[in-house]
């Protein structure tokens, strides 16, 4: 596949510097900036207080307009750590980083929700909301480079006879904002569907998931909402009951919903 974008000289060049898979997006810089709004909403409201956040009954921070994952120090969990990367990204494109996130790799300092509710008024948790109210449009950027970095892993994981058919699926879906949407949003929300650990009974609930059980009848993002609501289906009906995966259910599945054609 063939990365196409119209993204600023700057997006740009950090692709090629960055050596980043090459797929065919048709998505312009302002898009992918209105994309990242969309997703700000679906994570937390939009809300500036909404991107520093610690769910109850997670081990991590959910932090910026993806609710990227930031780990504290010895704690990492089944999912992806995603805060970090963002980090990096954001420093190579130039910005400054608060001194409290130098190294671009450092562990979350707090090690509990119970800690980082309490320091909800603290200088560096003012520093961290600041910091990533001011880089909502590349925080929208990194969005993009994910989904375009994930795809050739995707394909790479997918058997030889399936591998045409999901990459057609991905190429219609590509083809309008709209799909770019949809495909953004899920590997945010869900991930890749390529780690062991990021499974329940040896099923997955990623993008890799959905774009296989997509039908190629109903227009792309109208198959693709569909099959993303019955694969969050089957990951609550296949989750360990101490999850109590079912009380999201509900929103998951309108956020999924708003991937349909307008």
């Amino acid at each position: 596949m063939r990365w196409l974008t119209a993204v600023s000289a700057a997006f740009v060049a950090l692709f090629s510097a960055i050596d980043a898979p090459a797929v065919e997006l048709t998505l312009s810089h302002g898009e992918a900036v209105q994309i990242g709004h969309r997703i700000w909403q679906n994570e937390c409201g939009g809300t500036r207080s909404g991107l520093t956040s610690w769910n109850a009954g997670e081990d991590f921070a959910s932090l910026g307009i993806g609710h990227f994952i930031w780990y504290p120090a010895g704690k990492r969990g089944p999912f992806e750590e995603s805060f970090p990367p963002l980090l990096h990204y954001i420093h190579q494109r130039g910005e400054k980083l608060p001194q409290f996130l130098l190294p671009n790799d450092v562990d979350c300092p707090w090690d509990s929700r119970a800690q980082f509710l309490a320091a909800s008024s603290s200088s560096e948790m003012k520093q961290l909301r600041n910091f990533l109210a001011d880089t909502v449009e590349l925080q929208a950027d990194f969005l993009v480079i994910r989904l375009v970095q994930s795809m050739p892993k995707i394909l790479k994981a997918v058997p030889t006879a399936e591998r045409l058919k999901v990459e057609h699926r991905f190429e219609r879906l590509s083809r309008s904002a709209q799909g770019c949407y949809a495909l953004i949003d899920y590997v945010n929300f869900k991930g890749e569907g390529l780690l062991t650990t990021e499974r329940y009974s040896g099923r997955g609930w990623g993008l890799l998931e959905v774009l296989e059980g997509m039908s190629d009848e109903s227009p792309a993002a109208n198959a693709f909402a569909d099959s993303a609501a019955r694969v969050l289906r089957e990951r609550v009906a296949n989750s360990p009951p101490d999850r109590h995966e079912a009380r999201w259910l509900p929103g998951w599945l309108n956020r999924v919903a708003t991937y349909r054609r307008p």
